[in-house]
């Protein structure tokens, strides 16, 4: 009943024991009580109980060329459009890879998780493999580390939160390397490398918090397994104390801008 919207929990119990509540047409008036959703015919005062919606987790390995969104006016390519569920529910990203990046897209039709791990204030980390023109120094690294400036449009800009990066391999001509953001700016991690001289020949998501990118082709999908699904809620929805530990783990794990310049 609370799953319907009939109802707070509590507020379903007393309207059980009061004996306003009918499965298959016989009265349950008292505690526990078993029910199929997707079975049986329950009854709220005599009016039929509307099905609760079937939440759906989906993750996609989105190719270049599409964009995010659920609809486009100048009928780009969508990434929704890829994943044909048998549920067939309305699924929406969370959050967002332009048109140009792939990788690690989550879609879903629970918005309150969605909302959980794309607001900065829950902190949940997302990580990208990253390749761009010219060779990272670590003075580069250390600057990106630390944050830079970015402008906002009509908006005064700020400085980015602080990031950990790792150099897979690097050569005159190209630098590979992991970065991990703890938010969400418009095309953050071009804008920051452009800045620094270095603009990306390929960006691709490869983990949101603790979900990782692995054995999916581009342009596959797959619903989640009910461990990642437990694990990114666990992230998700945890509590301050437990997002100031991650913020302590994650900026241990940063070099400092003396280590990095070694």
């Amino acid at each position: 009943m609370a799953d319907a919207g009939v109802a707070s929990r509590r507020t379903a119990e007393v309207m059980i024991s009061e004996g306003l509540v009918t499965v298959n047409g016989e009265l349950i008036d008292a505690l526990p009580a078993w029910v199929d959703p997707a079975k049986d015919k329950v009854q709220v005062d005599g009016r039929p109980l509307r099905k609760s919606e079937q939440h759906v987790y989906v993750m996609l390995h989105k190719p270049a060329g599409y964009v995010c969104t659920n609809s486009d006016p100048e009928g780009r390519r969508l990434a929704t459009a890829l994943v044909e569920h048998p549920t067939h529910a309305r699924l929406y990203p969370v959050g967002r890879l332009d048109m140009d990046s792939s990788g690690l897209l989550l879609l879903t039709n629970d918005g309150e998780l969605a909302n959980r791990l794309t607001h900065p204030r829950y902190e949940v980390h997302k990580e990208y493999e990253v390749m761009v023109k010219g060779r990272l120094e670590p003075d580069d690294v250390a600057r990106l580390e630390e944050g830079i400036f970015l402008p906002s449009g009509s908006e005064p800009g700020s400085r980015t939160r602080e990031s950990h990066l790792k150099i897979l391999r690097r050569d005159p001509t190209r630098t590979v390397l992991t970065m991990e953001l703890r938010e969400g700016r418009n095309r953050q991690i071009r804008r920051m490398l452009a800045d620094l001289g270095h603009p990306v020949k390929s960006l691709r998501r490869i983990r949101m918090g603790p979900v990782r990118l692995r054995g999916l082709a581009i342009g596959a999908w797959r619903d989640l397994t009910h461990s990642e699904l437990s694990q990114l809620r666990k992230e998700a929805f945890a509590d301050a104390a437990a997002i100031h530990r991650r913020r302590e783990r994650a900026t241990k794990s940063t070099p400092s801008r003396k280590t990095a310049r070694t």
